[in-house]
């Protein structure tokens, strides 16, 4: 069978363009990927369209629009999830773009189609209570256990994205003080993070015990599971999520609906925020690229707000009860009218 233009074009560009070009993670790909399987499925049971046969000029823009309605509609995807989608949509037709100009029309008009406006949701982040209360909840009377403490307390101390923790080796840890943490994020960019004393304490500890026979020539996960393989995203939630429900249990008032890894590290940021720490400071801890990215911090945190604006505003708010409220009499002749 010939191979079609959307084959020989969507191969090149997943194989060579985002991983040698690009020099996008293999997360990033996977999720491209799965974006890319879905649609195939929806031309394939929706529209009965063979994918092996489709050709680019019928993925123009009004498939695309029918595309992107399926996933809300009989789906029920988010539109955040929708957007997911979109933009590996578009960044594949500039692909194309760039690769020849006969499609360059129905590239344009694919790019052109709007991201779906998100609605804001607030903030969810735990306080320093509700923080301890979770890792209170740990019983480290067990060899997972200690696993599991050290595994959160990195977590919120470091403010790492699940998937940094997840990939995370026993030689990105450096044992020496002053203790410091190698993490690797998005775009294969690399930032390294200073600990808290005791939370460097507890990983030496858990790589003494857990890690006894470590040899610096292998590249070993430092959180495994029972099988000796690195911890997933959703092996690491699982695992937040078992004692967040003991912490809610215990302490309702103090721990939100929602807590997950992502959670851990908005909390981190809030409390530094709140500590005093320039934006610009959290910005380069976090691995963002852009400060306005940190800045849903400062919008966030309404008592930072409230301590700023008394700080530099002046008391022109008189509390003095007036007089009249006080002298009885007048009071009585004026309800008397």
């Amino acid at each position: 069978m010939k191979p079609t233009n959307l084959a020989r074009y969507m191969s090149r560009y997943m194989t060579e363009y985002l991983p040698g070009i690009r020099g996008f993670s293999n997360n990033t790909i996977s999720s491209k990927r799965d974006s890319y399987m879905l649609l195939f499925s929806y031309l394939k049971d929706v529209r009965n369209l063979n994918p092996d046969h489709v050709e680019i000029p019928e993925l123009n823009k009004d498939v695309i629009l029918a595309y992107l309605d399926w996933l809300e509609r009989e789906r029920n995807s988010s539109v955040a999830t929708r957007n997911i989608r979109l933009a590996a949509i578009k960044s594949f037709f500039a692909y194309v773009q760039m690769q020849t100009p006969d499609y360059i029309y129905q590239c344009q008009q694919i790019r052109s189609i709007p991201r779906k406006k998100e609605a804001e949701h607030p903030l969810e982040y735990l306080t320093i209570e509700g923080v301890k209360a979770v890792l209170d909840a740990v019983d480290t009377t067990s060899r997972s256990g200690f696993r599991d403490l050290v595994l959160l307390s990195l977590i919120y101390d470091s403010a790492a994205r699940v998937q940094e923790i997840a990939d995370l080796c026993v030689e990105d840890f450096r044992q020496e003080k002053p203790s410091t943490l190698r993490l690797t994020g998005k775009g294969s960019k690399t930032r390294i993070i200073p600990l808290m004393d005791k939370t460097a304490q507890f990983v030496r500890q858990y790589i003494n015990i857990c890690h006894a026979d470590y040899k610096k020539e292998h590249r070993v996960p430092l959180f495994s599971n029972r099988n000796k393989k690195k911890l997933t995203r959703a092996g690491i939630t699982y695992i937040l999520d078992k004692y967040v429900a003991v912490a809610r249990q215990n302490n309702p008032s103090i721990i939100p609906e929602t807590v997950s890894p992502h959670g851990l590290r908005h909390s981190k940021s809030m409390h530094m925020l709140q500590a005093g720490v320039p934006l610009i400071y959290i910005r380069d801890y976090l691995g963002h690229s852009e400060i306005s990215t940190t800045e849903i911090y400062a919008r966030c945190n309404s008592e930072q707000k409230r301590k700023a604006i008394e700080a530099v505003c002046p008391d022109v708010i008189k509390l003095e009860v007036p007089m009249w409220q006080t002298d009885n009499s007048l009071m009585e002749w004026l309800q008397s009218l």
